[in-house]
């Protein structure tokens, strides 16, 4: 059965929400699901991270994560999928 997208309104409050660079992602998984911790480079050296966030989704909503993410990427690159061919 298809299941339909419903539209979302999403609020971001900018003063509490920042966007967080991340140099890293360090990615674990068992068989509930995965964790990404976030990191940035703290420190005058390069070798010490920081996780300023962790993020913790079911194998699913990462495969569907994923998917998205690629979508999205080809979009901002000016590529649209079309079956197996991509094209400019």
């Amino acid at each position: 059965m298809e299941q339909k997208q419903q539209e979302m309104n999403v609020s971001i409050n900018l003063d509490t929400t920042p966007i967080l660079y991340t140099d890293s992602i360090f990615m674990s998984t068992n068989p509930d699901g995965l964790v990404l911790d976030i990191t940035q480079r703290v420190g005058p050296t390069a070798n010490q991270l920081r996780v300023v966030s962790r993020i913790g989704m079911s194998r699913e909503h990462a495969k569907k994560f994923v998917q998205e993410l690629s979508k999205l990427i080809l979009r901002s690159e000016g590529q649209v999928q079309t079956g197996k061919d991509i094209k400019n």
